[in-house]
């Protein structure tokens, strides 16, 4: 299965209508990638029920946080001075399916890159 993982950045910019991350999803659906989001990242997210909060969340596939996620995040946390535990997530989960990550936070997520070198980080805006 092919994936691609979305950050809150990633969500806020959906729940906003920005177009560039809107076609971004419809040409994951079209060529049958789906979207992941950790579920750390709806927590952040998350500030009550709305009609497009329930659309964007029926478009992704949440992926539960696991005892071996939340180590391989930990030792990120641990390497890379400042980083939080969301990102570390995000990043960790991105690094075990080799995906990508939509992001409107580069520079945090670039930063992560140093723990987790082979995830390609692009920008939601």
């Amino acid at each position: 299965m092919k994936t691609l993982t979305l950050d809150t950045g990633a969500l806020i910019a959906l729940e906003r209508r920005r177009q560039r991350v809107w076609q971004v999803l419809h040409r994951a659906a079209t060529l049958g990638v789906v979207p992941i989001v950790p579920a750390d990242v709806v927590a952040e997210w998350w500030r009550g029920r709305s009609d497009i909060r329930e659309t964007i969340l029926g478009a992704v596939s949440i992926e539960p946080l696991t005892a071996d996620l939340a180590r391989i995040a930990g030792e990120a946390m641990a390497t890379v001075r400042g980083a939080t535990t969301v990102d570390a997530i995000v990043m960790a989960s991105a690094a075990q399916r080799g995906d990508a990550v939509y992001t409107s936070d580069v520079g945090d997520l670039e930063r992560l890159r140093a723990f987790f070198p082979s995830v390609r980080i692009f920008t939601v805006s």
